[in-house]
C-alpha cells in the first residue's frame, strides 16, 4: 500500500484522513498500523499542512486542540525531521532546545522520586518526597517563560506568514500546562506532609498528567513546530526574535554564545542603544550603571512589581549566586518551598503599604550575612518592586575607634 503514497498531497491527503477517524473513535493503535502501512515515515511540513487544510476546511479548531496529544501519540516515531535545518549556537532555536533538555532533566528528577516510592507502605509518612517534589515543580514553573516567548515572539511571524493553525492549538495547550502547573502547586501548598497513598493518588491524578503534557509539549516543538519556523522565517525575523528574547527571560538556561545573522553585515545589524540614562540628580551610560553596580560591597537584586526578577548585580563576590536565567522568574520559585510564605508576607506587606523593609541576619559559609528587602516606590509612593541587598557585615562589625588616616584594606 506504501508505493502509492509517493507524493505530498496524497499523504497529507491520508494523513487528514486518520487524524479524521481518531477523531471519530478509532484507537490510535489502529492508526499508527494504518500509518505505517501507509507510508514509512511523515515528513513534518505535511503534518502542519494537514492540520491547516482540516481547519480551512471546517474543522473546528477547538476539535484540534482537544485531539492534540491523540494525534501526536499515534505519528509518535513516524515524523520524519531529516530535512530539518540546523542552528548556531545562541540561535533563539538552539536555546529553546537547551531549555528543553534542562525541563527533561527535572521532569526525569521527579520521576525518579517517583520511582523511589514505589514498594513503601500506604501508611508512611511522604513529607521528605513531597518536598523534594515541591521543589522540582517550583523550578518547573520557570516553563513559563519558554511558553512566553514563544507566544509573543515566534507566533507572530509565523501569523505573518498565514500560519495559524498551529500556533493556536499550541497556545491552547501552554494555557491547559499552565492549568495542570498550577492546581499541582495548590496540591503542595495544601498537603504538604501525606502518607504514600495520598501521594501515589496525587502523582497518578495531576502530576504524572502534567508531566507527560510537558514533555509531549517538547515533542511537538522539537518535532513539529522549530523545523517548521525555521523552514517559514527568515533571519532578519529570527534576529528580532533575539533581540527581545532577554526581555521576557529564559528558563532553567541561559543562552552562552551570541548569535547574529550571517547574511547581514554589522552595519545592518541593530546598534545597542549607548544613550545616557538621565535621571533628576545626573546621567549614566548603561556602561557606567554597570560598573557602579558591579563595584558596591553588597549584592543587589530588583523583583518588579508583579514579582518578576528583574535584574541582579554580578561583582566578583556575590554572597548568593544568581544565574540569568532567574529574570523574568517569578521570585516565589527562587525561594525553598520551605520560605515562600515568608516571601510572600514581606511582598504583601510591602505592597499595602504597610510595611517598607525588612531584614535578616544569618551565619553563611564563614560569612555573617546582613539580607535586606526594602519596598521601591516613586515620587507619589506607589509600589513599583523590592530591592533586595545582602552583605557580609562580619568586617562591619569588627571596626573599632576611628580611621583618619589613608589606609588601604588590601
Amino acid at each position: 500500500m506504501s508505493e502509492f503514497i509517493n507524493n505530498s498531497t496524497q499523504r497529507v491527503n491520508k494523513l487528514k484522513e486518520l487524524i479524521l477517524k481518531l477523531h471519530e473513535g478509532v484507537t490510535v493503535e489502529e492508526t499508527r498500523k494504518e500509518l505505517t502501512e501507509a507510508m514509512a515515515a511523515v515528513p513534518y511540513g505535511e503534518v502542519v499542512r494537514a492540520e491547516e487544510e482540516l481547519i480551512a476546511g471546517g474543522l473546528p479548531k477547538e476539535e484540534i486542540l482537544k485531539f492534540c496529544d491523540i494525534h501526536t501519540d499515534a505519528l509518535k516515531g513516524k515524523i520524519d525531521t531529516s530535512a530539518a535545518k540546523s542552528v548556531p549556537d545562541g540561535h533563539p532555536v538552539h536555546t529553546f532546545i537547551k531549555e528543553n533538555d534542562e525541563i527533561i532533566k527535572t521532569t526525569a528528577k521527579i520521576r525518579s522520586i517517583v520511582n523511589e516510592i514505589k514498594g513503601k507502605e500506604d501508611t508512611a509518612d511522604a513529607s521528605d518526597e513531597m518536598m523534594q517534589m515541591r521543589t522540582l515543580f517550583n523550578s518547573l514553573m520557570d516553563v513559563e517563560k519558554h511558553y512566553l516567548r514563544k507566544e509573543n515572539l515566534v507566533f507572530p511571524f509565523l501569523e505573518k506568514y498565514n500560519i495559524t493553525g498551529p500556533p493556536m492549538v499550541m497556545w491552547g495547550k501552554h494555557d491547559e500546562i499552565r492549568s495542570f502547573l498550577k492546581s499541582s502547586m495548590q496540591i503542595f501548598e495544601s498537603s504538604p506532609n501525606p502518607s504514600i497513598e495520598e501521594l501515589n493518588g496525587y502523582i497518578e491524578f495531576m502530576f504524572e498528567p502534567t508531566l507527560k503534557a510537558i514533555e509531549e509539549m517538547i515533542y511537538k516543538e522539537e518535532k513539529i513546530l522549530f523545523p517548521m519556523c525555521l523552514d517559514a522565517l527568515t533571519e532578519i525575523d529570527w534576529y528580532e526574535i533575539y533581540q527581545q528574547s532577554d526581555e521576557i527571560g529564559f528558563t532553567l538556561y541561559f543562552p552562552q554564545a551570541e548569535w547574529k545573522p550571517t547574511e547581514l553585515s554589522d552595519i545592518d545589524l541593530k546598534k545597542p542603544d549607548t544613550k545616557k540614562i538621565k535621571l533628576p540628580t545626573g546621567s549614566f551610560t548603561p556602561e557606567e550603571l554597570e560598573g557602579i553596580f558591579n563595584s558596591l560591597p553588597f549584592d543587589l537584586t530588583f523583583v518588579d512589581k508583579e514579582d518578576n526578577v528583574r535584574f541582579f548585580s554580578h561583582g566578583e563576590e556575590r554572597i548568593f549566586q544568581r544565574n540569568k536565567a532567574i529574570l523574568g522568574r517569578k521570585v516565589q520559585y527562587c525561594h525553598p518551598p520551605s520560605s515562600v510564605h515568608i516571601v510572600n508576607q514581606i511582598l504583601d506587606d510591602f505592597k499595602s503599604g504597610k510595611q517598607s523593609s525588612a531584614k535578616f541576619w544569618i551565619n553563611f559559609r564563614g560569612m555573617y550575612v546582613l539580607i535586606a528587602y526594602y519596598a521601591v516606590r516613586n515620587e507619589r509612593n506607589k509600589y513599583l518592586g523590592t530591592l533586595e541587598v545582602t552583605q557580609d557585615i562580619a568586617p562591619l562589625k569588627k571596626i573599632e575607634g576611628e580611621r583618619r588616616l589613608l589606609t588601604y584594606d588590601n
